[in-house]
């Protein structure tokens, strides 16, 4: 009964965003150009010649062909508090940006942001987090080096997920949150480019062959509206992270699929699957 309420809720907010303009073309066009199995499930960053890839718990870093020229297979030593799950990733300066935490059955705790070397893929420091923001959980980060600021979005749905949260890049300091209007559900990523943000929202429902779609959020107000609703996927599975290669005019999308997902785990398998299959998406962007 839960699950479907869920889903049910996931629509209607669909319905929300489709009947304040959300549901109109986002002004790009995104032409399907490449896709690429990985070693990761949460989420894709883009630098230079470079892709890191991160799952749960692993961190893998690319060249341009996507040979893996670097892993990390532990990637939590150097924490004071426990921490057993990555999710979607940002670079930035050859450092990536974590958001660190706990998860567990759908509760996230002991959310942190944290920097790793973009070589190494060893933890450099982490930010100290604001408990009192009222955010419960971390699905994605962003680096905004325009106005210095790092996003957080969150998964869990609730009232804090409404909410997309900043910390300025230089010196870790809380710099308050941004409403989302209308907020999309069950957020898995994040990541700034041109001037906006964009969210990917785990809104389809893979069971019904029902495709989840990318938000693009107004960095000052809020506004939210509808960028891609991706039907063209290999098949309908979870969305997961972002990224956009500004050098190359390239969308990037991780998508999951064969895996049934409750309360954002693996739970079993799709008929025909006995693993879960990660991809990324290369998207080629036209104005």
């Amino acid at each position: 009964m839960l699950r479907y309420t869920m889903i049910l809720f996931a629509l209607l907010a669909a319905l929300m965003l489709s009947a304040c303009g959300a549901g109109k073309s986002g002004t790009a066009v995104y032409e399907p150009a490449s896709v690429h199995a990985v070693n990761g499930r949460q989420g894709i960053c883009v630098e230079g010649d470079c892709y890191w890839v991160s799952g749960s718990t692993t961190l893998t870093k690319y060249d341009r062909d996507w040979n893996v020229i670097a892993e990390n297979t532990d990637p939590f030593k150097g924490y004071d508090l426990e921490v057993n799950h990555i999710g979607d990733i940002d670079v930035y300066n050859n450092e990536l940006y974590l958001g660190v935490e706990h998860f567990l059955d759908g509760v996230g705790k002991n959310i942190q942001v944290a920097v790793y070397d973009g070589d190494t893929l060893e933890l450099k420091r982490v930010f100290p987090f604001r408990a009192d923001t009222g955010q419960l959980e971390c699905s994605g980060i962003a680096v905004d080096p325009d106005s210095g600021t790092v996003w957080m979005s969150s998964w869990i749905d609730d009232e804090s997920s409404n909410f997309l949260y900043m910390y300025d890049l230089e010196t870790g300091d809380y710099k308050g949150r941004l409403e989302m209007d209308p907020a999309p559900k069950w957020l898995q990523g994040v990541a700034y480019y041109d001037g906006s943000l964009y969210v990917t929202a785990d809104d389809g429902d893979a069971d019904e062959d029902a495709p989840d779609h990318m938000y693009r959020v107004d960095a000052e107000t809020g506004a939210v509206t509808l960028e891609k609703t991706f039907d063209d996927v290999t098949r309908q599975g979870e969305i997961e992270g972002l990224s956009f290669d500004k050098t190359r005019g390239e969308f990037l999308l991780l998508y999951n699929r064969g895996a049934r997902i409750i309360a954002g785990m693996p739970s079993g398998f799709y008929d025909g699957y006995d693993e879960e299959i990660h991809e990324v998406f290369v998207y080629q962007i036209r104005k």
